[in-house]
């Protein structure tokens, strides 16, 4: 069985994590949770490290949570729920607050999770067939895990928008609103990356990571361990609620939850 999450060092530092699971459009489920983290550690540990980017495999980039598997996971015990829910969180703020650069190179589906991964790196560049979505409470489930990170990315404004309608969007709004910095054509993802890259490493690794450092002092996404506990408690009790449950039955059946009333 194939790793859900791959990773390479190159000789002058640049590591890629690559989303290895395209047959579910790269979703995450616990072995993926798992592999992410088993990466930046691994990664943590290579002195060459200088740049790190994002990429998925396969036709998407990540599109959130594999549903499935949040739906098996809801009927476990609370233990299991809140460990899931606070290693889900951990990916999210420990690639937010990685201490060299990192680059997300994003086609096709970016959905919930994938929104907070985006928004927790360095530099997005979007390919122009990308689409995005804050989604969960469509499923009765609840993001707050990737809030602080993309209140830092779009502004609150926008969180509250796209947070509460769950809406698609394109690659051109993401970069409006400030989700993406750049949009390029699909065949030209990999090289507008590559160049981003090479200007990432013109620059001196400690003055890079003293710049970010100094950024992330004023953002949302550092939160303190306390709030971090807490939207880790609540994204966990939520998906064991019975609106979740409901949501994600509506996803199985394919039928509107029961919350939703059409205009006549």
């Amino acid at each position: 069985m194939a790793s859900p999450i791959l990773r390479t060092l190159d000789p002058r530092g640049v590591a890629t994590i690559t989303f290895n699971r395209p047959e579910v459009n790269n979703a995450y489920d616990g072995e993926f949770i798992a592999g992410a983290l088993g990466a930046m550690d691994a990664l943590g540990k290579e002195p060459s490290l200088r740049v790190v980017v994002l990429c998925g495999a396969g036709r998407h980039f990540q599109a959130g949570a594999d549903l499935k598997w949040i739906r098996s996971l809801a009927a476990r015990s609370a233990g299991d729920n809140l460990a899931a829910s606070r290693d889900t969180a951990m990916v999210v703020r420990r690639l937010n607050e990685l201490p060299v650069p990192t680059v997300a190179l994003v086609q096709g589906a970016c959905f919930g999770g994938g929104t907070g991964i985006v928004a927790a790196c360095d530099v997005v560049i979007a390919a122009d067939n990308a689409q995005f979505a804050i989604a969960e409470t469509r499923w009765g489930l609840m993001g707050g895990i990737i809030v602080p990170q993309l209140a830092d990315a779009i502004g609150v404004r926008q969180v509250r928008r796209y947070a509460q309608t769950g809406e698609r969007f394109d690659a051109h709004e993401a970069r409006r609103i400030g989700l993406a910095h750049e949009v390029v054509p699909l065949a030209e993802l990999d090289a507008a990356g590559a160049r981003v890259v090479d200007h990432l490493l013109q620059n001196a690794p400690e003055g890079n990571a003293q710049t970010k450092a100094a950024a992330l002092e004023c953002a949302w996404g550092k939160m303190s361990d306390d709030t971090f506990a807490r939207l880790v408690a609540q994204h966990a009790a939520k998906r064991q609620s019975a609106e979740a449950a409901e949501g994600l039955a509506s996803f199985v059946e394919k039928r509107p939850a029961a919350w939703y009333r059409a205009s006549a």
